[in-house]
């Protein structure tokens, strides 16, 4: 690939061609793949960074410091660019849906519209448009009029904090747990799964808090994981690990190494693409590589799972982050991106992101979850029968290591391929699955294994029959 400098302002991303172009095969194949080249999109076409330099955009704390936490920093930023409806629109979600507060680092916000020149009218119509736009700045006309929440949605639509087995530790799966360290991320998700617990609280959802100390949660986790050597494998998460202090999250994934029966530890950051700056600093470079080297040595799988959604997120910056990370010899990067409607929801949306994330920045295509659901959620999530089809459109393309699997992550049961379902009422949107291992919480249920579990679509995906249905029986 022909790499302009690492964070160079001269343009906005190119995107790969989409569907419907003629190949050597003698007729069009619905979707070409043709190399696209990573651009960082110029931060200086928005007023407020007309005067930031390339080593201020570098700089992770300089990011940290001008995230965007509310309207006022918003229009700060954006200036005249785009009309005051958006803002409205923007406001009304806030006070009337938002179930996560505003925070978008400045590298994240740059990658919204970046085509979208300087005339108001069209930036606006742009950022509407945009699918990073429409799941880090939700509005309020893009959310489902009629069913905003699905009447089964949860708070913790997962019931993780249910399979705590010590605060923040959820032993979900026989062999792997996942360890919350904290309820923080540098970055707010409108859909974030996790919402009952992350970030601030908003004008509709009280947030759950942590209450033990950090060191006394760590000291619990450690704990538990030698008391139970069947785990093999712990995802560190939270929140974000980006939030966490270096030093403390070395020193916890140390004391993880030292346990014998761990042998995969996952890192979870988002933060890789919403702010790369903070795995490019010199003191977590370097503590990543002690980390990764001790694991090397004790034969520990160690990897760093992130969550793009849109190709426009793949810049330059990720890329050397993702470099840098396998520099130091974390053995993969891996994402696990979330299917949502608006944002990349087609065939084309998912193979220009894959090639990009694996063609241009090394970063494996691994999951896409299927939106969960949480409250407020509608307008995102997809059918099932909808990410199947997706599933078969995009096989055939990439390598197959390389071809990310669309699961749906049923409550109580966990990720499961689309396909996998054991039935499926199309008309009501109610698919059944069932499952082959207990959670921390059935150990004790005779029926576990044999129950089959409800999974539901959006009601706005049904013939009119299963909407009737819901308005009447649901």
């Amino acid at each position: 690939m022909r790499s302009r400098s690492d964070c160079d302002p001269g343009s906005a991303l190119h995107t790969a061609p989409t569907a419907g172009t003629a190949t050597g095969l003698g007729g069009e194949q619905p979707y070409e793949y043709r190399r696209a080249e990573l651009v960082e999109p110029d931060w200086r076409r928005f007023p407020g960074w007309r005067d930031v330099t390339e080593a201020e955009w570098r700089d992770a704390q300089w990011q940290r410091v001008h995230c965007v936490r509310n309207l006022k920093q918003l229009r700060a930023v954006v200036g005249d660019l785009v009309h005051e409806r958006f803002f409205d629109d923007l406001a009304a979600d806030q006070h009337d849906m938002a179930t996560m507060s505003m925070l978008l680092p400045p590298q994240m916000l740059n990658t919204i519209a970046p085509h979208a020149g300087t005339d108001p009218h069209k930036v606006t119509e742009q950022f509407y448009a945009d699918p990073i736009r429409r799941y880090m700045l939700p509005a309020r006309s893009d959310r489902d009029t009629e069913w905003p929440s699905h009447p089964h949605s949860e708070r913790d639509s997962l019931h993780e904090a249910e399979m705590w087995v010590v605060e923040g530790l959820t032993h979900r799966y026989p062999t792997k747990v996942l360890a919350e360290l904290l309820s923080t991320c540098p970055q707010y998700c409108g859909h974030c799964t996790r919402m009952d617990l992350v970030g601030n609280s908003t004008e509709q959802i009280a947030k759950h808090k942590l209450e033990l100390k950090p060191v006394d949660r760590q000291d619990a986790m450690i704990d538990y994981l030698k008391r139970t050597p069947g785990v093999r494998d712990v995802v560190v998460s939270g929140g974000d690990v980006a939030n966490v202090p270096w030093h403390q999250l070395e020193a916890f994934l140390m004391r993880l190494l030292d346990i014998e029966t761990v042998r995969d530890i996952r890192l979870a950051t988002k933060a890789l693409a919403g702010l790369p700056q903070h795995w490019l600093q010199p003191q977590v470079v370097e503590g990543l590589e002690r980390v990764a080297g001790t694991a090397r040595r004790r034969g520990v799988n160690l990897a760093i799972h992130t969550h793009v959604n849109h190709v426009q997120s793949v810049t330059p910056l990720v890329a050397e982050a993702a470099r840098t990370a396998f520099e130091v010899g974390v053995r993969d990067v891996r994402n696990q991106g979330v299917l949502m409607r608006g944002v990349n929801s087609t065939p084309a949306d998912l193979l220009d992101l894959c090639f990009a994330l694996q063609g241009e920045a090394n970063i494996l295509p691994y999951y896409f979850y299927m939106c969960d659901m949480i409250p407020n959620a509608e307008h995102w999530r997809l059918s099932v029968h909808e990410a199947q089809e997706l599933q078969h459109a995009i096989m055939g393309y990439l390598p197959g290591y390389a071809t990310p699997r669309i699961v749906c992550d049923v409550p109580y049961v966990g990720k499961r391929w689309v396909h996998q379902l054991a039935e499926y009422d199309r008309e009501r949107g109610i698919s059944y699955w069932t499952k082959n291992y207990r959670t921390g919480i059935e150990h004790d249920d005779p029926e576990a294994l044999e129950r089959r579990y409800p999974y539901y679509d959006p009601i706005s995906t049904l013939p009119e029959t299963g909407k009737a249905w819901w308005r009447e029986d649901g």
